[in-house]
């Protein structure tokens, strides 16, 4: 909550500087005044929510809901391990209901959490006035879930399905409707309808300002890779954008030859085909910076996954399960791997598969905020990281 707190009031505080800067309207307000009340609204935001938390906790404790889980499942006990994990749920977890032997139920489960057979539940959920009943049994057991609502109907409790499926790596998984009738969405983008109109209003707006103020930069750069080495400035190489879609890649030259057919061989430290110009352009991630171009495009995002060449992605696909999942989003400039430790030459597959994890998770979690962070991150990282070459 303060690292998030301190993050969007600085955000919002530097674009009113900016605008006041840009406008000359800064020049009608006390300095000192400014940042005073900058300061003191910090401190009151963050005062406000840690009583507005302390009030939610002290709310939950009056308002807390009993639950049971019937099935004892891997689903089952990962959804106790969060009814415990969240203190704003308002939810006390009572206990586990199974008709296997203790020695057949999950190993995330505790013995004394079993609270008995589905055939007992009825009756207990009666005597104990429960809540919420939370059916975590195998869809494939459809007679037995039927039967125990059955069972349930003289009750007042409140049932909930924990499909099955859920133990497994979603990607942005919700349910909607379609006509009325229920879908569940175990693979989408998170770019859909307002988050992507989000998404693209962030890319286009923070692409414009740092192409202005990064222009002088660009121009060196330029000029240095033309005087350094025969060749294009450019180096445009094709890789897999939106939805498997082949796009090209800008670049500064960094390399004295261009792989961009069916073998590409990954940069290594000492690389003999890295000019003296390149060495320091990819050290500092200054080769990088044509790809706000692509961004501009609509080809390329600011933060997502990073594109690899294409055939890196032919080799990995086969390796790793999942990893195409990573092209359901525009390819980023820079990403969450890059910024968690996982940049640099991937020269072996638990490298790569670590980058891929961290990609999806991106996916999973993925909000403006979270973007603002990777590029605080990426500035930070740029700085001081020793694993570009």
């Amino acid at each position: 909550m303060l690292l998030n707190t301190i993050v969007r009031w600085a955000t919002l505080c530097l674009t009113l500087q900016l605008f006041g800067y840009a406008t000359g309207y800064a020049r009608f307000y006390d300095a000192n005044l400014v940042v005073s009340w900058q300061l003191v609204t910090l401190f009151g935001l963050v005062f406000a929510q840690e009583a507005f938390r302390y009030v939610m906790l002290a709310a939950m404790e009056q308002l807390r809901r009993t639950a049971i889980i019937v099935g004892a499942n891997d689903t089952g006990a990962e959804l106790a391990l969060r009814f415990k994990a969240d203190k704003y749920a308002g939810i006390k977890f009572l206990g586990f209901f199974d008709d296997r032997t203790r020695d057949r139920l999950s190993t995330q489960m505790d013995n004394h959490q079993l609270l008995g057979a589905t055939a007992e539940l009825a009756s207990y959920v009666k005597s104990q006035s429960v809540d919420h009943i939370y059916i975590s049994l195998p869809m494939a057991s459809q007679p037995r879930i039927l039967a125990l609502l059955n069972s349930l109907k003289d009750t007042t409790a409140s049932v909930f399905f924990v499909p099955d499926m859920f133990v497994t790596d979603l990607i942005q998984g919700r349910v909607d409707q379609y006509g009325g009738m229920p879908v569940v969405a175990v693979c989408e983008s998170p770019f859909t309808g307002l988050n992507g109109i989000i998404k693209q209003i962030e890319d286009i707006i923070l692409s414009v300002l740092i192409l202005i103020l990064i222009s002088p930069v660009l121009l060196a750069c330029a000029l240095a890779v033309r005087m350094s080495s025969p060749g294009p400035i450019i180096f445009k190489q094709l890789r897999y954008g939106l939805d498997s879609k082949k796009i090209f890649v800008y670049k500064f030259r960094s390399m004295t030859t261009q792989d961009n057919g069916e073998v590409v061989q990954q940069a290594k430290r000492n690389d003999v085909r890295i000019t003296p110009v390149g060495a320091f352009l990819r050290r500092t991630s200054l080769d990088e910076l044509p790809q706000f171009i692509n961004v501009l495009q609509g080809r390329m995002s600011i933060v997502g996954p990073r594109p690899h060449a294409v055939a890196h992605n032919e080799q990995y696909r086969q390796l790793i399960k999942g990893y195409m999942v990573r092209h359901k989003v525009r390819p980023g400039i820079t990403g969450l791997a890059q910024v968690a430790g996982a940049r640099g030459e991937t020269e072996t597959l638990d490298k790569m598969e670590r980058r891929i994890r961290l990609d999806l998770e991106y996916l999973r979690n993925w909000s403006l905020m979270l973007d603002l962070k990777i590029i605080i991150r990426t500035i930070l990282v740029v700085l001081k990281d020793d694993t570009a070459y």
